[in-house]
């Protein structure tokens, strides 16, 4: 029993990224913009890498230029693998 309850635990262990959303023109989708600071290797520049994640937005809620945060979850379309849990800030 103990075994089960662990396995649950750790499944529900999921990413959470935040970023600005991009587009809002598809129904229920919004595209965020997820920006990522790496450091070079070699050089020791640090890079900004972005990323265009497609996330789900139940009620239509977000705007282009709102802040949110944004939790991985199944696939719920063939681009579609994030779901906005709250919108941070809304664009000004």
């Amino acid at each position: 029993m103990a075994e089960e309850t662990e396995t649950k635990v750790d499944r529900n262990a999921r990413k959470t990224r935040e970023g600005l959303v991009v587009s809002d023109k598809m129904d229920k989708t919004v595209v965020v913009s997820v920006e990522d600071r790496v450091k070079h290797p070699l050089y020791g520049k640090v890079l900004r890498r972005t990323s265009r994640l497609k996330a789900h937005d139940e009620q239509n809620d977000c705007g282009v230029g709102d802040r949110v945060l944004i939790m991985e979850t199944r696939p719920l379309s063939a681009t579609k693998r994030w779901r906005v849990v709250e919108i941070l800030e809304r664009a000004k």
